[in-house]
């Protein structure tokens, strides 16, 4: 079975003064969590789409499914996340345990809430590369030069560009195996994660690369903000 799970559970405080998290601000004629998941909902190899959301929003984040997504939210499941991304993922995991059961073939697909313009050519690239390798990451190419510093004031090094990539999402894995590998985690080890990709690399296995898109941007800041309606408009 194939699950996607959606991280909804950060507050924006990046995005600055707002009323309610990023993910729930207004581009186009939607909110973006919105745009997000009816790309999921329009894939039918998912068993279910789990959104994870601070718990005190999820009565709010139902009611715009039910707005929204009519009857293509039927699939479309929202739980409460955890205090740190890792967390929310096993929440995912473990709703899926409680309630479809799960081995060593079930897949899941993580994704963030606020890239509303992931493709079906991305999400089905995840699928099959997961399905074949176990665990997957979508990157892109740094265009960028790199600067690496100790300090934070003076630079130690410019490593060479055409070995880095910039991370995106989906990260796509077999959930009992993630599972499994962050149980074996420490206290320690756990504290400086930042995605699940790494809970792979640091348990030493290997991580296939999916090709992303530079569009498939992540709205933190206000300017993201102002690309995603200009994105959304080059759509229509």
């Amino acid at each position: 079975m194939i699950f996607a799970a959606v991280l909804a559970g950060g507050i924006g405080s990046r995005m600055g003064s707002t009323d309610k998290p990023k993910q729930f601000l207004q581009i186009g004629e939607k909110p973006i969590i919105v745009h997000t998941v009816e790309q999921f909902c329009i894939n039918d190899k998912f068993e279910k789409i789990i959104v994870l959301c601070p718990e005190q929003w999820i009565p709010y984040t139902r009611d715009l499914f039910r707005k929204y997504l009519g009857s293509a939210g039927e699939k479309v499941t929202v739980i409460a996340g955890g205090s740190v991304r890792n967390e929310t993922i096993m929440r995912a995991i473990e709703y899926i345990r409680e309630n479809h059961g799960l081995d060593e073939n079930t897949i899941l697909l993580t994704h963030d809430a606020v890239r509303p313009f992931v493709t079906l050519r991305i999400i089905e690239d995840n699928i099959s590369a997961a399905m074949k390798y176990g665990v997957c990451d979508t990157v892109i190419p740094a265009v960028d030069t790199l600067v690496e510093t100790g300090d934070g004031k003076f630079i130690t090094d410019i490593p060479e560009r055409s070995r880095f990539y910039h991370g995106q999402t989906p990260q796509t894995f077999r959930a009992l195996r993630f599972m499994e590998l962050y149980g074996s985690l420490s206290d320690e080890e756990k504290a400086i994660l930042t995605d699940a990709a790494k809970v792979f690399i640091m348990k030493g296995e290997k991580v296939y690369m999916v090709r992303g898109e530079t569009f498939n941007i992540k709205v933190t800041y206000p300017y993201d903000l102002q690309l995603a309606e200009t994105l959304l408009e080059g759509d229509r």
